[in-house]
């Protein structure tokens, strides 16, 4: 072969390896604006579910309560009396834990009931939350005592709204639930502007007052359970899940039969 031939082939060889790595820096460069299209969707798609997470917990936002009601009072002890003035029975205590299934039902199914009930005249509702589950391990126990905290923390006329929010938003035994932060956004949401209303939940501020209505509870009346409803000192039984028959127990006691 002449050396013009070599010198000829030298230079389609070096040009067919040029245009081999051309080809490659292409695909490469073309990974990379795919890896980076992927990365990004991920990205956004993760930006995404934040977002939602965070607006579907914004959505747990607390309404104020406009149904009918006896006007309210907080009692020395930290309960919360429900009651038309000059109404001083029969009596209708009710002894609850905001982490209680079971008053969460008794709320769904005759809460509406004991109000309009007080509404009416007919009956002195007092309302005596405690912190029943301090025997239990966390999360229950921890939710049992900042949610009833909380509620101390709450101006009376505040309380119906905030009562019904934590029922509402009752988290799920064995579950994280009843965080500060909401449960200041709650009080907020249904106009409580206290000042100090904040620190008084964060702190925990009520928590002597709840474990002296928890002494109450479990040691003075004997509370085994929640919800306990009395009725002039009668342990309520079948009443509590009947709305009938709760307003029928209260009429009787009322006109003394």
């Amino acid at each position: 072969m002449s050396k013009a031939a070599r010198e000829r082939s030298a230079r389609e060889r070096l040009a067919a390896e040029r245009k081999r790595q051309a080809a490659r820096e292409k695909q490469r460069r073309l990974l990379t604006i795919v890896l980076g299209a992927v990365v990004a969707v991920a990205a956004i798609v993760a930006i995404a579910v934040v977002v939602i997470d965070q607006q579907g917990k914004r959505d747990q936002t607390a309404t104020a309560y406009t149904g009918p009601q006896a006007p309210l009072t907080r009692e020395a002890d930290g309960s919360i009396v429900m009651a038309k003035a000059g109404v001083t029975g029969p009596t209708l205590e009710i002894f609850e834990d905001f982490q209680c299934p079971a008053c969460k039902q008794f709320e769904e199914n005759t809460g509406k009931t004991v109000k309009e009930l007080a509404a009416e005249g007919k009956v002195k509702v007092v309302y005596r939350p405690f912190h029943l589950f301090g025997e239990q391990r966390d999360p229950i126990k921890g939710n049992s005592l900042r949610s009833a905290a909380a509620a101390l923390c709450v101006p009376a006329d505040k309380w119906l709204s905030y009562h019904d929010a934590l029922f509402k938003f009752q988290p799920q035994e064995g579950s994280e639930g009843f965080s500060s932060e909401d449960l200041v956004a709650w009080g907020k949401d249904v106009g409580v502007t206290d000042a100090g209303f904040e620190k008084c939940v964060v702190d925990q501020q009520k928590k002597p007052q709840v474990d002296a209505m928890t002494k109450y509870a479990l040691e003075t009346r004997k509370v085994t359970g929640t919800p306990t409803v009395y009725l002039d000192g009668r342990k309520l039984e079948n009443e509590l899940g009947d709305p009938a028959s709760l307003t029928k127990a209260v009429n009787d006691a009322k006109s003394g039969r």
